[in-house]
C-alpha cells in the first residue's frame, strides 16, 4: 500500500506544479495513462498474496479516482485563466473604422485605350481586331514593303514560322479589311505589336499601338490634318496643335511625321507622335480599290507615347513593371 500512496503523492505534487494544460496533460499521461505509473501498478498485483490483491487493487483504483478528480479540477482552474488571457490578446476594438478592400483598377494603358475607342468611335471609325500572330503577307506584302526592306530581317522580327510572324504594326489589320469589306471605310484599330528591340527607356520589344484608316472619294491629307488635329486635342487638350514634316512609310504616299505643340506641355515645344499619309496606290490596287475614284489616309502611334506626354513618365518599362507605387496613380 505504501507504494500506492507513494505514485499518488508523487502524482498529486505534479498537478500541483502544472502552470498550464498542456502540463497537466502530460502529467495524465505519465500517471493515468496506458502505460502510466498508477496503471502500472496493476501489473504486480499477481505476485501479491491472495487476501491482498483486493484490498491492493482497490488502494490502486482509490488512487486513480482521487488523482483524476484533482487533475480535471485544475485542468478548468488553469482553463479559465488560459481563456482569459487569449481574449485580452486577441480582443479587437470594434469602434475602429474598418479596413477599405483593395478594388481592382483599369491599367493606364487600358484607360488611354479606352479613350481612344471613345474618341475615334465618336468621329464614325470603327473598331476591329486582328490576331497578334500575323501572316507574312499581311504584315509586310499587303503594305508595299520591297522585299530588301529591313524589317523583314529575322533580327528585326519574331518569325513563328517562315510564313507567320508576331506583327511588327497595327496596320496590318489593312489588308484583312479590304479583302472582306469595300469602301467608303473608316476602321481603327488598337493592340499590342512585337519588334526585336533592345529594352530601355525609351524602347520595348511589347508595346501597343493604334492604326487608324479611313478611304472615301476625294480623301486628302486636309482631311487627315483634321482628324489627326480633332484626336490629339482629345488626347490632350483643345490648344492642341498638329504639324506635318515630309517622312517615309512604304504604305503611304506622300508620308509625313506628325507633332503635336501645346503650351500643357514640354513649354509649348514640338513633339513627333506618330507617323501618317495617303495610302499608297499599290495597296488600294492590290485590293481591287479603283485609285481614280478612292483615296484614303491612314496613321498611327504607340499607345504608350499618350500617356507618357501627358503625365510626364520619362521610363517606358514602368508600365510593364506591375509596380503597384505607379498603377495606383491612375484611377
Amino acid at each position: 500500500m505504501e507504494q500506492v500512496t507513494a505514485v499518488q503523492t508523487e502524482a498529486i505534487t505534479a498537478i500541483n506544479a502544472a502552470r498550464s494544460t498542456d502540463d497537466l496533460r502530460v502529467v495524465e499521461l505519465e500517471f493515468l495513462g496506458k502505460s502510466g505509473k498508477l496503471s502500472g501498478l496493476m501489473k504486480g498485483i499477481g505476485a501479491l498474496p491472495n487476501d491482498q490483491k483486493p484490498l491492493f487493487g482497490a488502494a490502486v483504483n482509490q488512487a486513480k479516482s482521487q488523482v483524476e478528480a484533482l487533475l480535471n479540477q485544475r485542468i478548468q482552474d488553469l482553463k479559465g485563466g488560459e481563456l482569459n488571457r487569449q481574449f485580452e490578446t486577441e480582443r479587437i476594438d470594434i469602434t475602429l473604422p474598418g479596413r477599405a478592400p483593395r478594388y481592382g483598377r483599369e491599367h493606364v494603358l487600358q484607360l488611354t485605350t479606352n479613350k481612344i475607342k471613345r474618341t475615334l468611335g465618336s468621329m464614325g471609325f470603327v473598331y476591329q481586331e486582328s490576331p497578334e500572330l500575323e501572316h507574312f503577307r499581311y504584315n509586310f506584302d499587303a503594305l508595299n514593303y520591297p522585299p530588301d526592306h529591313p524589317a523583314m530581317d529575322e533580327q528585326d522580327t519574331f518569325y513563328v514560322e517562315d510564313d507567320l510572324v508576331l506583327r511588327t504594326q497595327c496596320t496590318a489589320l489593312q489588308g484583312r479589311v479590304f479583302e472582306t469589306q469595300k469602301p467608303p471605310l473608316r476602321v481603327f484599330t488598337v493592340g499590342r505589336t512585337f519588334r526585336n528591340e533592345a529594352v530601355d527607356r525609351t524602347h520595348n520589344h511589347t508595346f501597343h499601338q493604334v492604326d487608324c484608316f479611313m478611304i472615301d472619294r476625294g480623301i486628302s491629307m486636309a482631311h487627315l490634318k483634321g482628324t489627326l488635329g480633332e484626336f490629339a486635342r482629345a488626347m490632350f487638350g483643345p490648344e492642341v496643335n498638329v504639324r506635318f514634316r515630309p517622312d517615309f512609310f512604304p504604305f503611304v504616299e506622300p508620308g509625313v511625321d506628325y507633332a503635336i505643340s501645346t503650351p500643357k506641355l514640354f513649354n509649348g515645344k514640338w513633339v513627333e507622335l506618330g507617323g501618317a499619309g495617303l495610302i499608297h496606290p499599290n495597296i488600294l490596287e492590290r485590293y481591287g480599290i479603283d485609285t481614280r475614284e478612292f483615296s484614303g489616309f491612314a496613321f498611327g502611334l504607340g499607345v504608350e507615347r499618350i500617356p507618357m506626354m501627358a503625365y510626364g513618365i520619362d521610363d517606358l518599362r514602368h508600365f510593364f513593371d506591375n509596380d503597384f507605387r505607379f498603377l495606383s496613380q491612375f484611377a
